[in-house]
């Protein structure tokens, strides 16, 4: 593993999007990181980040020696708006190019992430993660998030079923 290097987050741009639609898919054909069998294409992205826009969401992007090199994101939780009760809680996603691993990133998007929901007045941020991926768990339990549930096979791809795992961060 490399030593850390420099990484801005910034917020993103529409000009960012065909760098975090490549991040978004990189993994689809061969990791359960993302529990769907297609890639996202450009207009589902467009549509994605519109989205995001109108919602208010943030979406930040990590820049290493020039390039888009992750991104991270969230949702209403369980619905967002059609459920207000839940309007102080969000389900992230943050996805890092791979040869980025180990290096800072994931946890300065993540950091830059808590740091905005505690500015909008987030009380809880959600990570969902596939329970085959203990290095995303680690990740989130070193960065203060704590395992609240495990569903067993609420999920299939690669023709098996998969668990998921639930890790909270209160904010405030």
């Amino acid at each position: 593993m490399e030593p850390a290097r420099a990484v801005d987050v910034r917020p993103a741009t529409e000009a960012d999007l065909p760098a975090i639609t490549h991040l978004f898919n990189v993994l689809i054909p061969t990791t359960a990181t993302a529990w769907r069998e297609h890639l996202a294409d450009d207009d589902e992205m467009a549509t994605w980040w519109a989205d995001q826009e109108a919602r208010g969401n943030p979406v930040l992007v990590a820049v290493a020696e020039g390039r888009v090199v992750g991104y991270a994101t969230w949702t209403g939780f369980r619905g967002g708006d059609r459920f207000p009760g839940y309007r102080q809680t969000v389900e992230h996603t943050i996805h890092v190019d791979g040869d980025q691993h180990g290096r800072g990133v994931g946890r300065a998007l993540l950091e830059a992430l808590v740091d905005e929901a505690r500015r909008r007045s987030v009380h809880v941020v959600v990570g969902a993660v596939d329970s085959e991926s203990e290095g995303s768990i680690a990740f989130h339990r070193a960065l203060g998030f704590t395992e609240v549930g495990r569903m067993p096979e609420v999920g299939r791809k690669f023709g098996r079923w998969l668990d998921l795992v639930l890790l909270q961060r209160i904010v405030d």
